[in-house]
């Protein structure tokens, strides 16, 4: 049988730990005195900034389609496949724009998320 490595004991505590600024980051969201509410009320204002930036896209992109209809009526006329194009646009188009929007806001959201516990761990 072939010689092995003798064993090494890896041990956590052996690590130094210069973490004691994040430390004190997350006693301060936990203590919910004033950093960390300060803390909390931006990554608040940044998803609630975010909500609302996408719900004016998904305003614009859907409330803008029966708008497009009074401005241009010759719009309503037009055929594509055999099928009106208001069909296709109120009736298709908004599913894969909201499932869009969806997933951008899940990405972006996360990314605040990220970003808030990169700040906090480098507090």
């Amino acid at each position: 049988m072939p010689d092995r490595p003798a064993r090494v004991r890896v041990v956590l505590a052996e690590v130094g730990r210069p973490r004691a600024a994040a430390d004190r980051a997350r006693a301060d969201l936990a203590e919910q005195n004033q950093v960390g509410e300060a803390l909390l009320r931006g990554l608040m204002r940044a998803q609630f900034a975010l909500a609302v930036r996408l719900a004016v896209v998904v305003g614009v992109g859907l409330g803008g389609l029966p708008l497009l209809f009074a401005i241009a009526p010759s719009v309503s006329t037009v055929t594509v496949l055999g099928v009106n194009l208001p069909w296709l646009l109120l009736g298709v188009v908004p599913f894969p724009f909201l499932v869009l929007v969806g997933w951008a806001y899940v990405h972006l959201a996360e990314r605040n998320d990220q970003d808030f516990a990169d700040l906090v761990e480098r507090r």
